[in-house]
């Protein structure tokens, strides 16, 4: 995939500072089996792959029977767990949604969808769903499924102002090249009172600590950007937004650590799998933000 474009970052592309450095050499196991670097910035406490692919570039470094958000594939013991725990946190999102709108019904923007199964779920609890989804085939998957007809990324950018109750990305923002752009247009056309929640890997977390460069989360070069809970945080305030909650996804620590352990030892070892996941839970049951995973609940405070 040499003959792509790639993407060199000078500053941090959260915050502009010039204090960033590489910490990490990860390899894509996914797909290209190539190498990428992980860079830190002591501006905002966030990491970002350099020489990442531009947005022209990225596609095929989705074109893995093995990316379940585009093929719904149950092959393998792991995907198949993440099918049997699907249908609980979909319900779990569903009721977030709800209770943090604090409506059982209003209008949602799902972006970045994969082949539309919470999408659908809001859908059947009575919301009105716009779904964005840049992938062509998880596109086609969810009509063929759930009926539904995802729209191109590029629609985000001619949605109405002040439309929706809530926006909500699920592991996505870390896939998004134009990441202020994104954030911008979040806050105008959410309505008053509305709610954007963001779930993002957390690289601060025990079991990244313990991965380190075989972390499945970092998942080079598809997650362009490596947040932590204070990274996070100061970025939306940048763009209007005040944090109002954050939340653990228990799961996460699980299935990470199951792949985790695949692309550190070339197999499969649940034991080890286990005992990191839950031992990165525990530490993390007293403050969410040492999750694997992190839910934010942000609302805006005001016109930007």
């Amino acid at each position: 995939m040499s003959d792509k474009n790639f993407i060199n970052h000078t500053l941090c592309p959260f915050c502009q500072s010039a204090a960033i450095q590489p910490v990490l050499g990860v390899k894509d196991h996914t797909v290209s089996k190539e190498l990428f670097e992980i860079w830190h910035c002591d501006g905002c406490a966030n990491r970002f792959t350099q020489l990442v692919p531009d947005a022209a570039s990225i596609g095929l470094y989705y074109q893995s029977a093995a990316y379940i958000s585009h093929s719904d594939t149950n092959k393998g013991l792991i995907n198949r767990l993440y099918h049997l725990v699907r249908n609980y946190t979909l319900r779990s999102k569903r009721k977030l949604i709800q209770r943090v709108t604090g409506k059982e019904k209003g209008l949602l923007l799902d972006v970045g969808a994969g082949i539309g199964a919470f999408a659908d779920a809001m859908r059947e609890a009575g919301w009105e769903v716009t779904a964005l989804e840049p992938d062509e085939t998880a596109r086609q998957r969810a009509k063929t499924k759930y009926g539904l007809e995802l729209q191109a990324p590029e629609t985000l950018y001619t949605l109405p102002d002040a439309r929706y109750d809530a926006i909500s990305l699920w592991h996505v923002l870390e896939h998004v090249h134009d990441l202020h752009g994104y954030l911008q247009t979040f806050a105008r056309i959410l309505k008053p009172g509305g709610k954007l929640v963001i779930a993002v890997p957390n690289y601060t977390s025990y079991d990244a600590t313990v991965y380190q460069q075989y972390w499945a989360a970092y998942d080079v070069p598809r997650h362009l950007y490596h947040f932590s809970p204070a990274g996070m945080e100061l970025l939306a305030q940048q763009k209007g937004f005040r944090l109002e909650t954050t939340l653990p996804m228990w799961f996460d620590s699980l299935y990470v650590s199951m792949l985790s352990e695949q692309y550190k030892n070339g197999k499969s070892n649940l034991p080890g799998a286990l005992r990191t996941g839950i031992w990165s839970n525990v530490k993390a049951f007293s403050n969410a933000k040492k999750c694997s995973s992190v839910i934010y609940v942000f609302s805006k405070t005001g016109s930007v």
